[in-house]
């Protein structure tokens, strides 16, 4: 294994980021940070407890009426030193996400990093137009206008799939918008957003505006999100911790986005380009080894192109280079962890009972025995109920079906209980258009599957949850729009007043 990070001394002062500086947690377990390439540790730190939590929730309260009270274009102008401090590490940060993740190099390098830096960038003119409705006299006696105002103290978890990237969607809009964050990132992976805190204070981000907190969900996930000085709450993950997220933060009224799991269709009618969408089938289902919320994992094909999609999509699946995350030319690193390869390997060893494993549906040997790889799996004859194609594997594994009229390949699309993306091949702009129309999700790509732009919101319906990341319309989330109403005429009894009293004028 090649050109491997090291990241022990980087980290010497612990896993927690509170009140701008790094420190060791309070809490009595251990935990390690495991290169899934190689299945050794990396990295042991001591993890976080409650009461390093209520710590950093007081250094973002702390934090907060400064940082409130800066001028847009002074919170603009650290977010675009904050690019700027990113981009000068972007090395750095690619290869400890691909040492703690397990992604090749070059999706880290050329996709996970560069995203980020363009998030903040965004973010960072974002903060100067924090815009509401225009004032006017609506009742011809009173001038009304909106402010948008920070919220307070938020406190987001963020997934170990995407660390660096989902640590930028929590707190970009967050503090762009005024408000002061404390991250909780998964465990296992929480280097890189703990390299986003350190960004933040190189860029001069006041002490307490980030924190980031690295510890269990149960123990420091729940406290956070119960916590009675936080005010809101964003959660990336899958349904069932979403549920419960959902259940703590209710319990102390707290605002909630969720952005949970999903189960993206792919649907190709006849008239598509055949070898376009065995291209793009094949990049979006095993995009970061198919560890992504919107990567395509249920292949709608109209019967008359079914045979030669799968047979192309297998062809291109055989050529796909599994091996060293950062050597050069490997394409498809291990999944996150032994634990999780087991997972998606048992839904591929269950479905070999009722459907037909195409190509994959095996852990690769030899050099890459010890790490938590598997390789690109295709699935066909698997009955729509059934669950390969009902539920989330999230892994390299992608299942196709057939479906013959229109209407049918919509209705198999949207037989599902998520709605966060989906992706539909036509060279029909009515047909395209119809799909765009009638499926459910907050995301539907037409010709192609997986790019996002900074510009534009991320976020689902149904059991996906319902909030959005990026854009402008994640301010939606961070901000609390508030009406001012002025009386225009001085005068002391108002007729509206014979209501309560008295008599008209």
């Amino acid at each position: 294994m090649t050109n491997r990070f090291q990241v022990t001394d980087r980290f010497a002062d612990g896993a927690q980021y509170i009140g701008g500086r790094l420190r060791t947690g309070t809490s009595d377990r251990e935990h390690s940070v495991i290169d899934p390439a190689t299945g050794e540790s990396v990295y042991t730190y001591t993890l976080a407890s409650t009461a390093d939590v209520d710590e950093a929730v007081a250094a973002a309260k702390a934090a907060f009426p400064g940082w409130a009270g800066a001028t847009p274009g002074e919170r603009s102008d650290a977010l675009h030193r904050l690019a700027g401090v990113l981009a000068d590490w972007a090395e750095d940060i690619a290869r400890v996400e691909s040492l703690q993740c397990g992604k090749p190099l070059k999706l880290t390098t050329e996709f996970d990093v560069p995203g980020t830096i363009d998030n903040a960038a965004f973010f960072a003119g974002a903060a100067r137009h924090l815009q509401g409705q225009s004032a006017a006299e609506y009742s011809g006696d009173h001038t009304s206008y909106i402010r948008r105002e920070p919220i307070g103290v938020i406190g987001s978890i963020a997934p170990w799939n995407y660390p660096l990237q989902m640590a930028a969607w929590k707190i970009l809009p967050a503090i762009a918008a005024g408000n002061t964050i404390v991250l909780k990132p998964a465990e296992i992976t929480p280097l890189t957003s703990l390299m986003f805190a350190m960004a933040a204070k190189e860029a001069g981000i006041p002490d307490g505006v980030v924190n980031v907190v690295s510890g269990s969900g149960r123990v420091v996930g729940e406290h956070l999100v119960g916590h009675p000085d936080v005010v809101m709450t964003s959660f990336t993950g899958s349904t069932p911790v979403g549920k419960r997220v959902a259940e703590v933060a209710t319990a102390t009224v707290k605002r909630l986005h969720l952005e949970l799991g999903g189960k993206a269709p792919f649907l190709v009618f006849d008239d598509a380009d055949l070898e376009a969408a065995a291209q793009g089938a094949v990049a979006a289902s095993l995009i970061n080894s198919g560890q992504d919320c919107t990567a395509a994992t249920r292949a709608y094909v109209q019967r008359p192109l079914f045979d030669a999609f799968v047979a192309r999509v297998a062809e291109l699946m055989e050529s796909v280079r599994v091996g060293d995350p950062f050597a050069p030319g490997t394409d498809l690193g291990p999944l996150v962890s032994h634990r999780h390869r087991d997972s998606v390997a048992g839904f591929v060893e269950r479905a070999r009972g009722y459907a037909t494993v195409v190509t994959g549906g095996e852990a690769p040997g030899g050099e890459l025995k010890n790490g938590a790889y598997y390789r690109p799996t295709l699935i066909t004859g698997a009955a729509q109920d059934s669950e390969v194609v009902q539920s989330e594997i999230f892994g390299p594994v992608l299942v196709a079906l057939p479906f013959d009229g229109d209407d049918e390949g919509i209705r198999l699309a949207n037989d599902t209980p998520y709605g966060l993306a989906a992706s539909a091949w036509s060279r029909d702009v009515y047909r395209a258009n119809r799909a765009t129309r009638e499926i459910k999700a907050g995301c539907v790509w037409v010709n192609d599957h997986i790019p996002i732009i900074s510009e534009m919101p991320h976020g689902g319906t149904k059991a996906s949850g319902y909030g959005k990341d990026m854009s402008a319309y994640s301010f939606e989330e961070y901000t609390q729009v508030k009406h001012v109403m002025f009386d225009n005429t001085a005068v002391a009894a108002k007729d509206w007043h014979r209501t309560i009293f008295g008599d008209r004028l």
